[in-house]
């Protein structure tokens, strides 16, 4: 058996990985990323940078992509927990408008791996979370874009944080902003999400 664990979900190219960890008393050791083990279980995408935020509780941030640049990422999140949620933006794929969500933690340790051309996005479940991802391409301020995280033609059904109803989850002023799925699509804009 390899390091790590694929598990395919419902949307093509869009899967959960599990490390393998070794823990003892002491407390434990995994490795989060390696190019050939990686290859092992079909995952040959280059990574080129390396992102870290931290984010309290009821934080919502997204649902973002690049409309140039667009970035393939393998995500994780190494204190807390949060619903992580891929948003299938690519032209004429079978799942188009489709959404598939995971629970990642610091306990589970699961990593979540997100091709190019989605809109993801992330609810903090605890009390804060620290969230890290490598991308295969650079962030691209100019190429920034956006959906509207509770679209209701996407429909994702976003976990309950405890103690806080979802008009009190925290959003940027420009997350609050984001088109709808059916705005995109009247915008020439998706057409690079390839």
């Amino acid at each position: 058996m390899g390091k790590f664990k694929r598990t395919d979900t419902e949307i093509e190219g869009v899967c959960v990985i599990e490390p393998t960890v070794f823990g003892d008393n002491r407390g434990y050791f995994m490795e989060t990323y390696s190019k050939p083990d990686f290859a092992e279980i079909g995952i040959t995408t280059e990574f080129v940078q390396d992102n870290q935020s931290k984010s309290k509780k009821g934080v919502l941030r997204g649902l973002h992509f690049q409309k140039e640049n667009t970035q393939a990422k393998l995500v994780r999140c190494i204190k807390g927990e949060v619903f992580d949620v891929a948003v299938d933006l690519r032209p004429g794929s079978a799942t188009y408008g489709k959404w598939v969500g995971v629970t990642i933690s610091e306990e589970n340790k699961k990593m979540f791996m997100i091709p190019k051309g989605f809109a993801h996005g992330f609810l903090v479940l605890s009390d804060e979370a620290e969230f890290c991802y490598k991308c295969d391409d650079v962030y691209n301020h100019e190429a920034e874009g956006g959906l509207k995280w509770d679209d209701p033609d996407v429909g994702i059904v976003w976990p309950a944080v405890p103690g806080m109803k979802p008009e009190e989850y925290l959003t940027s002023e420009k997350d609050g902003k984001w088109p709808s799925l059916k705005e995109l699509k009247e915008t020439d804009l998706f057409q690079n999400l390839k």
